[in-house]
């Protein structure tokens, strides 16, 4: 499902949710610029899915319309083909890395990050037998997440540990370089998305 698709969903959403919503509460809530939303919602209004109205004058409603009800469907279910093909990879993916972490005898794995790929990949390993020795984010430390209170991502280069996971989507790369710096060796670490 490409970005612009998962865009119409979120909008077709949020206006069958909340047909006052304004284009700037709309820019906020998918973290794009005003001009943009602007073309969405007038592209949407193009092809028939929603319709503008200002009644009273002073004031923009959003409605869904029939065909964009069965489109906001229509990309539900490609929404949920996507979800379950992505979960489906990224579990295969897991699988292959941990399996190989056993095998070598790598058994202690810190994870950086928490969220949903953090559980997904806490699933695989429990699968194999591997222990999960600490988890790291520093938006989260003091809070307990799998069972574990979650550490600052400093405090990851001081533990007893055989594999570094970043089961974070969104600054991959820079806790990537982070934990280098810190003195975590290249081959300790991985991602959970290729």
């Amino acid at each position: 499902m490409d970005l612009e698709a998962q865009r119409d969903l979120a909008i077709l959403n949020e206006i069958e949710t909340a047909p006052q919503v304004t284009q700037r509460g709309l820019a906020q809530k998918l973290g794009i610029a005003l001009g943009l939303t602007n073309l969405y919602l007038k592209r949407l209004a193009r092809k028939g899915y929603i319709k503008v109205t200002t009644i009273p004058s002073h004031r923009v409603k959003y409605l869904l319309t029939p065909q964009g009800l069965a489109e906001k469907t229509r990309l539900t279910y490609e929404y949920m083909q996507y979800s379950f093909t992505l979960f489906r990879q990224s579990r295969q993916f897991l699988r292959e890395q941990f399996a190989a972490l056993a095998e070598a005898g790598r058994k202690r794995v810190a994870f950086v990050g928490v969220g949903e790929a953090a559980e997904l990949a806490d699933l695989t390993l429990r699968e194999l037998g591997l222990e999960l020795v600490a988890v790291a984010d520093d938006a989260a430390a003091g809070a307990r997440f799998l069972n574990h209170e979650v550490i600052a991502v400093d405090a990851v280069a001081a533990l007893e540990l055989d594999q570094v996971v970043i089961t974070s989507f969104d600054d991959a790369d820079a806790l990537g370089d982070r934990l280098r710096a810190l003195g975590v060796p290249e081959d300790k670490i991985f991602r959970v998305r290729k």
